[in-house]
Order: C-alpha cells, then sequence, then structure tokens
C-alpha cells in the first residue's frame, strides 16, 4: 500500500437501513435519539472522559462520521476528532431543578448535531439535585435503541468501584429465540418487494399492478404489504399539525414495576400493554380538556420491534422494524382499552408487519430523495406517535463510581408526526417521558401529569376485580395508591 493510500481516511459504506435514518433528517424533525441521566453525586468530567476513552470509543463507528452524497452513504473516520467536541460541560440556571433540566434537553433535542464530525455528542450537567445529570444525543443512523441501550449500559457497572469493562450480566434483555431467527429469515424477501415498489417511484396508490405484484409475491409478506398500504391516515385532532423546529419533552415520577406486572397478571397481558393503554388514558383526558370529541375515535401509534438476534445486541446499526399499535382514546372505559391494546398487540406478534417495514426502510435508502420524501409522507400520516419501550437492568447502575438514580430517553418522529412516547424500566421502577412538537403541544407535562392517574385506575380496578361504567367515569372521583385521581 502506497503511502498516499495509507493517508486517506478509512471508510465503509453505509447499510441501506442506516442510510435510509440519515436520509430522513428534517428540521421538523432530526433523527436523533436523546437521553438523561441523573446521579446521586457529582460525575467528573476527568473521570467520564475516561470512560468514554476505553468504553464508549471501543466501538470504531463513533470516530466515524457520515458522509452521504446521491451515490450513496458511508462511514468515514474523522480525521479531526476532538473528544472535547464531543463531551461538554454545562450548568442549569435557577433553580437547577427538574423544570430546569427539561428546558435544557429540550433544548439540546431540538439542535442538529453537526454534520462535519461524528453524529454524537454528550452534555455533563453540573450541580444537578445534588449530583450530575447526563444528556446524550445520538443520530439514529449508528443504531437502533436497543442497540444504544447496550452501548450506553456498555459504560456501567454494577457497583461503586469502576472495573475493566463493564460487568453488567446483560441476562434481563429477553430475546424471542426462534421467533427473532425466523423473521430474519424472511427479511431478504420484504426488502426486494420494497425495492420493485421505489423503483416503480410509489405508483402503487395510483396503479392497479400492485394487485399484480402481490398476487406474484403471494404469502404472508405480500399480505402484510397490501395492509400497511391500505391503512387509511389517522384522524385529524389537536395531536396532529403543522410542526416547527422546536421540541418539548418532559418525564413523570416512576412506577412500581411490582404494581405494573401485578395488573398485567391480573388481566393476562403483558407489561408493555398497561403502559401503552395508560399512555392512550393520558392522551383520551388531554384531548377532551382540549375541546376533541374522541368518542369512538382511535389513533396509531408506530412501535419498534427487534429483528436482532440476542447475540448481536451489542452490535451496531438498525435492525427493527415498526407495527402500528392501535390506541383505543374513544374508549371511556379503561379497563377495556387495555383488552383492546393487549388484543391488538397479540395480532401484530403473529403478524409479519414489522419485517414489511423493515424491507421498505433498506429500499428507501437506495431510492431517490423525492420518492423517499413521498414513502415518508405516506406512512407517517398513518400515525399520531411513536412509542418506545426499553426494558432496562433490575438493579441499580453506577458511572464513573457515581449512582444512577433514574434514567430516560425520547426517539425522533418521521415525517408528519408530532408526538414521542417513551417508556423505560431501570431498577424496578418505569419510567414514562415523552416528547412532542412546541407548536403542537408546547407543554408535554399536561400529558405526563396524567400518566399515573390513569395507571391507578387500572390497579385500582385489578384490586377491585371489575370497573363498574355505572358508577366511574371521566368526571367521577376516586382515591387509590395514596394519590387523588379522575376516574
Amino acid at each position: 500500500m502506497s503511502e498516499q493510500e495509507q493517508s486517506k481516511p478509512r471508510r465503509e459504506v453505509m447499510s441501506r437501513v442506516d442510510t435510509a435514518w440519515l436520509r430522513m433528517e428534517r428540521p421538523t424533525n432530526l433523527m436523533m435519539i436523546t437521553g438523561v441521566m441523573m446521579f446521586d453525586t457529582p460525575l467528573s468530567i476527568e473521570k467520564f472522559k475516561k470512560v468514554i476513552k476505553q468504553r464508549f470509543l471501543a466501538y470504531p463507528r463513533f470516530r466515524q462520521k457520515a458522509v452521504d452524497t446521491p451515490a450513496g452513504a458511508w462511514w468515514q473516520d474523522d480525521e479531526d476528532f476532538d473528544l472535547d467536541w464531543h463531551i461538554r460541560l454545562t450548568g442549569l440556571p435557577g433553580k437547577a431543578g427538574k423544570k430546569e433540566l427539561e428546558r435544557l434537553t429540550s433544548n439540546l433535542a431540538s439542535t442538529p448535531l453537526d454534520q462535519t464530525k461524528p453524529l454524537w455528542q454528550f452534555h455533563l450537567v453540573e450541580k444537578y439535585n445534588g449530583g450530575s445529570a447526563l444528556i446524550s444525543r445520538m443520530h439514529h443512523c449508528y443504531a437502533d435503541g436497543i442497540a444504544l441501550v447496550q452501548v450506553l449500559l456498555s459504560l456501567t457497572d454494577t457497583t461503586r468501584e469502576a472495573k475493566k469493562g463493564s460487568d453488567l450480566d446483560k441476562a434481563w434483555l429477553k430475546s424471542d429465540g426462534e421467533k427473532v431467527k425466523k423473521r430474519i429469515g424472511t427479511v431478504d424477501r420484504a426488502m426486494k418487494m420494497g425495492a420493485n415498489l421505489w423503483e416503480k417511484g410509489l405508483d402503487f396508490y395510483h396503479d392497479p399492478s400492485l394487485a399484480t405484484v402481490i398476487a406474484k409475491e403471494g404469502g404472508e409478506i405480500a399480505r402484510e404489504l397490501a395492509v400497511a398500504l391500505s391503512l387509511p391516515d389517522d384522524p385529524p385532532t389537536v395531536l396532529r399539525g403543522r410542526l416547527g423546529v422546536s421540541k418539548r419533552v418532559a418525564w413523570a415520577e416512576p412506577l412500581c414495576l411490582d404494581e405494573v406486572k401485578a395488573i398485567g397478571r391480573a388481566y393476562d397481558c403483558t407489561v408493555n400493554d398497561v403502559l401503552m393503554a395508560s399512555a392512550a388514558g393520558a392522551l383520551r383526558s388531554y384531548m377532551i380538556d382540549r375541546g376533541e370529541s374522541v368518542d369512538g375515535v382511535t389513533l396509531r401509534a408506530t412501535v419498534p420491534v427487534n429483528l436482532r438476534p440476542l447475540e448481536h445486541a451489542k452490535k451496531l446499526g438498525n435492525h427493527f422494524g415498526l407495527v402500528f399499535l392501535e390506541l383505543p382514546v374513544g374508549e371511556e372505559n379503561p379497563v377495556r382499552r387495555l383488552e383492546h391494546v393487549a388484543e391488538n398487540m397479540r395480532q401484530l406478534k403473529s403478524s409479519r408487519q414489522a419485517i414489511v417495514s423493515f424491507g421498505l426502510l433498506a429500499a428507501m435508502g437506495l431510492a431517490p430523495v423525492g420518492v423517499q420524501r413521498t414513502a415518508l409522507e405516506l406512512f407517517s400520516r398513518k400515525a399520531s406517535a411513536v412509542a418506545t419501550n426499553v426494558p432496562g437492568p433490575p438493579l441499580p447502575l453506577y458511572m464513573a463510581g457515581c449512582q444512577i438514580t433514574e434514567q430516560m430517553f425520547w426517539v425522533p418522529q418521521t415525517g408528519s408526526i408530532g408526538i414521542g412516547i417513551s417508556i423505560m424500566s431501570y431498577n424496578n421502577k418505569v419510567y414514562f417521558g415523552l416528547i412532542s412538537d412546541a407548536k403542537l403541544l408546547p407543554d408535554p407535562d399536561s400529558v405526563i401529569q396524567r400518566f399515573r392517574p390513569e395507571f391507578e385506575k387500572l390497579l385500582y380496578a385489578a384490586m377491585m376485580g371489575d370497573w363498574d361504567d355505572t358508577i366511574y367515569s371521566d368526571d367521577a372521583e376516586a382515591y387509590c395508591g395514596g394519590h387523588a385521581f379522575k376516574v
């Protein structure tokens, strides 16, 4: 190899799906995953930088920047890499409490990353609640939520005394095992079908030949594709509208995970079902207060489904598909809302909808810009929110000797979607967060504060064994779990 060739920065081709996420960036929706961790004691920036050097940068990808051209996208080593640019020290004004931290996180979630550098940053916040806070920003093109959670957890230990590498036991991260393998085996077909559609310029909206394509392909993948494309747009509500460029974030006080599991056992459903039904109730209450007529209204949220085998959890890249989950905001009875969500999720788990969306995302990575924008708008009109639930470890974690007391994250929205719902479990607690477009929902805390009351309706019903529509309504008052709330 010549000296000139050795001096060239190393580069590699970006995957199709990662390219799609890179190109989805819009001023109104930045493709950035934003997270926040709170610590019980002050986190030293020198110790934190040491952790980043030893563990985070052990992933070579984070020394690379994304380069996008009409001919394709690739990862390229940043010859001017400067760790000080990626790790910033900051403080909070006034009382330096939760509201001030939410405001700073909102501002950072609204600020694009520098496209000429590797697309990630950490902002260490000093003097927060007697300790510190850490805000992370990473572009979605690097990896999906499952992978990035693994990356961040690799920076932690299970004791205050830092050890070489992470000693965290990943047994808590569940895998679908054989189900995931079966999904992977059918992804190639979905990618080929998606590519065929993009080559046609998405004319299937007006082109009856789509039926011919589906008939030719046959099988579940083709049928799921037809279902996905035929979904009607989500109804116009206060949760949809013209987006701005500013985001607002908020998070709720945590729930006890054991109580969530108790409701799941009482109604034979999952933890995720309980939490999404609670979120649907919170949105319903907010919409009613905004004067919205919700009778019979059902909204959709796009929900990611992991397509990554457990043994590949530490690898970067995006390996997930999306499904459309129904949120029955028009249902007044909280138990029936839960039953609706649980049944819809069971149907989605047995479908191939996630594989179809993965194939379409992969094909979008190679599609012309105009086709990609059309496709993005087409699919984003079918949902009003993005919803993500990431299971975290059941034990307390430490970073550079400081215990993580709370943590939350927010995933980006796509196209015309302006609401993001985030749920994360950690140390036997469940954290609920919301990110919203500031023009659409300027005060996400007005939704956040309704989440616990909606959850406690289900807890009350589980304890009592029933929920009586004739006694309990949206306007009634009740008391449960130490909290007064509307039922």
